[in-house]
């Protein structure tokens, strides 16, 4: 990494920082501003460029970048925030925080995985919008248990309706996208043939886990967020605990584990010796998702079904 672009991604701006040689400059955030963002980046020949995920206003500028050809990764905010912390850099403008980004990448040089492609992207939007649609329908369901009035209830059954609607049309979208795509076709089969792992679990998982079936075990949890992070100083040794990772993997493999563990004999048999063994069942739970997960990304990378012996 000789040349590092960094990036303070908002609504209507990109501010640029060029390290090491100092550059910085800024953009609209828009489809002109990024074409001329692609145009001096070329110029300097940039090896990385490197954004923070800022609920999806970054989302144009990453498919403009990569598609250009440049090396694009997009970075854990709260990750920079903590380098930040310990370098003692307190201020904090838009300018700062793309020079800040530029320097976190080249101080900690972080892997660079392939973005998603424009279909992967595409089925991931569609995937996050039913997950949407069902949060709602959740929603709505407890206010109908909690309402008392007639005319409330009448309006949260209209909506529901909608809803459910919606959600009915979602689904056959998903199905047309996985049936557009022989691969994707493949790998729904084969994670679905897992006892506990559903459409939506392996839809979750071919949207926002590219990488699965192509990294080690170890890998694929840290990914997840499901690697236990280990806490020790001298003689002191506190809790290991997981976190970070991709939380809506995490959200999907978690409503996995729990049908897993009832219907999967071989995790439900593993949970069951973890809390034979005194661990909480939260902690039991977590391990089975990551169990869960192991498997996953060996039926993907050997392209071969469930068999539970």
């Amino acid at each position: 990494m000789d040349i590092v672009v960094g990036i303070d991604v908002s609504k209507d701006r990109l501010d640029v920082a060029v390290a090491p040689s100092g550059l910085a400059f800024a953009v609209v955030n828009t489809q002109a501003g990024i074409d001329e963002l692609v145009a001096r980046l070329q110029s300097v020949k940039a090896d990385v460029v490197a954004l923070e995920a800022t609920g999806g206003f970054e989302t144009p500028a990453v498919a403009g970048l990569s598609s250009a050809g440049l090396s694009v990764i997009v970075v854990n905010a709260a990750q920079v925030r903590a380098y930040a912390h310990a370098i003692g850099r307190k201020a904090k403008t838009d300018p700062i925080d793309a020079a800040l980004i530029a320097a976190f990448v080249m101080a900690t040089r972080p892997t660079l995985r392939p973005l998603k492609d424009a279909e992967t992207q595409a089925l991931s939007a569609l995937v996050a919008r039913r997950r949407q649609i069902v949060q709602m329908i959740v929603a709505e369901e407890n206010r109908a248990r909690m309402a008392l009035a007639k005319e409330t209830h009448k309006s949260i059954r209209r909506l529901l309706s909608a809803l459910r609607h919606e959600l009915e049309s979602l689904d056959a979208d998903l199905d047309d996208h996985i049936r557009k795509s022989p691969l994707w076709r493949v790998r729904e089969s084969l994670l679905t043939s897992v006892p506990g792992v559903g459409s939506a679990t392996a839809r979750t998982l071919m949207a926002e886990m590219p990488e699965l079936g192509s990294l080690d075990r170890r890998q694929i949890a840290s990914l997840a967020g499901l690697a236990p992070w280990t806490r020790q100083s001298g003689t002191w040794k506190g809790k290991s605990f997981t976190g970070g990772g991709r939380g809506k993997v995490r959200s999907a493999l978690f409503m996995a584990a729990l049908v897993a563990s009832r219907h999967n004999p071989v995790l439900k048999a593993f949970r069951e010796r973890l809390v034979a063994a005194g661990k909480p069942k939260i902690v039991a739970i977590v391990a089975t998702m990551r169990k869960l997960l192991t498997i996953l990304n060996a039926i993907i990378r050997d392209q071969k079904p469930w068999k539970s012996a």
